[in-house]
């Protein structure tokens, strides 16, 4: 592709103290380019990372596609499942069927109180689920009896409450009616066990209990609120949602996790757009300089390029002589920018952890991102096409100041020496 002189000519160029290499606006381009390159595949992998992480434990919490009653409980709910079981479609895509019964109470302990869910679920069910990543302190679930709860651990820690400690659940929903009005539902049960998923918003802000017990507190006997159905292939519930909806009876009201989540997975991908263009510029900028650089050299090299020509060097030659100048910039930027952003992005837990220590400061602060962890996924796929854009950007960088070197007239440089 490139000729042994255009090679020699190029690097020559490219190395030059004045306008080539040496220069300041070269070095400035080529750490434009490996900062830009770097902070992009970092991002892109913790927003990656974050929009797997979070959709996975909120999906995996609330199942892949959930059935409502418009009327509130479902009755006869063990019929419904063994129905759904017997459909062709449900018994190929469904892993599990999970009845659940739900309700928001204030859970209060040791003068402290919180806003809480309850959600009542058979043990054996929420093993299952907590096989995935979450971790249990205390009893063990299977072993978890009528009357006994499993709290987030971020939940206890603000309760003040130990294994066996006791937290009363007022609910309003539930009221109890007396001569004096109704009444707030007041039941106090012992935590026997506490789970950490990672996620701020259920380590801090759920209570698992067995599925009869949230039944009597909640005051809907041989009733669910919801049934979660969870697929082998989450992305795949369309055909388990048409099969539900000519399924069921009047009255039910099947939804996808699309559909539940929606605001909250459209904000994701339009955080991950907006974020992929706006450090896109970091690169375009660097590309730029590429362009000023280039641009002087050929204005200072004018004189060789004119001797160049006169010893019958194309035009053509001298195009791809500044083509590889200039795109060496660009691919050198791009191979050490992925070097640093492929290891900032697998290290970038400890990374934080260490700047909290340095600064003090919480960088990432569970309350506001739901997570306890920074997350990233590495995508290959995601490096290549962010290295090929940088080294494509170069590239065309390059065009119009080889163009002009190109076109550059030796008889009238000579003329005027």
């Amino acid at each position: 592709m490139f000729s042994r002189l255009e090679r020699k000519i190029a690097f020559r160029y490219l190395g030059a103290k004045k306008r080539g290499f040496g220069s300041v606006i070269s070095w400035v381009s080529l750490i434009g380019i490996m900062l830009g390159v770097a902070t992009l595949i970092v991002v892109m992998s913790v927003m990656g990372g974050f929009h797997d992480t979070l959709l996975g434990r909120i999906v995996g919490m609330n199942g892949h596609v959930v059935v409502y009653h418009q009327d509130g409980a479902i009755s006869d709910f063990d019929f419904l499942i063994d129905k759904m079981k017997q459909n062709k479609v449900v018994a190929e895509r469904v892993t599990a069927i999970v009845p659940i019964a739900e309700g928001q109470v204030m859970a209060t302990a040791n003068g402290n109180n919180t806003g809480a869910m309850i959600r009542g679920i058979r043990m054996s069910d929420l093993a299952n689920k907590a096989q995935t990543g979450t971790r249990i302190y205390g009893k063990e679930l299977s072993k978890i009896k009528d009357g006994e709860l499993v709290a987030g651990a971020s939940l206890t820690r603000a309760l003040r409450v130990t294994m066996g400690d006791n937290i009363s659940l007022v609910s309003a929903n539930n009221a109890t009616p007396t001569p004096f009005g109704s009444m707030p539902r007041i039941m106090s049960y012992p935590v026997m066990s506490s789970f950490f998923m990672g996620m701020y918003e259920y380590d801090s802000g759920y209570i698992f209990m067995p599925l009869e017990t949230a039944q009597k507190y909640l005051n809907i006997p041989n009733s669910v609120t919801h049934i979660d159905l969870f697929l082998d292939n989450p992305e795949d519930t369309t055909a388990v949602l048409n099969s539900l909806v000519n399924l069921l009876p009047d009255g039910f009201v099947v939804r996808d996790w699309r559909e539940l989540n929606r605001g909250f997975v459209g904000a994701l991908q339009v955080e991950s757009n907006v974020m992929f263009l706006i450090l896109m510029l970091i690169v375009i900028v660097a590309a730029f300089n590429i362009v000023s650089s280039l641009v002087m050299l050929v204005k200072d090299k004018n004189k060789d390029i004119a001797v160049l020509r006169t010893f019958g060097v194309s035009r053509k030659s001298m195009m791809k002589i500044f083509i590889l100048s200039g795109t060496s910039i660009g691919v050198i930027g791009t191979f050490f920018g992925t070097i640093f952003g492929v290891l900032i992005a697998i290290y970038i837990e400890p990374i934080r952890q260490f700047v909290q220590m340095i600064t003090g400061r919480d960088l990432f602060p569970a309350e506001l991102y739901y997570l306890s962890e920074l997350p990233s996924k590495l995508e290959i796929g995601s490096v290549v096409g962010i290295a090929a854009l940088a080294i494509s950007l170069s590239f065309l960088a390059t065009l119009y100041p080889a163009w002009k070197a190109s076109n550059t007239d030796p008889v009238e440089v000579l003329r005027n020496e």
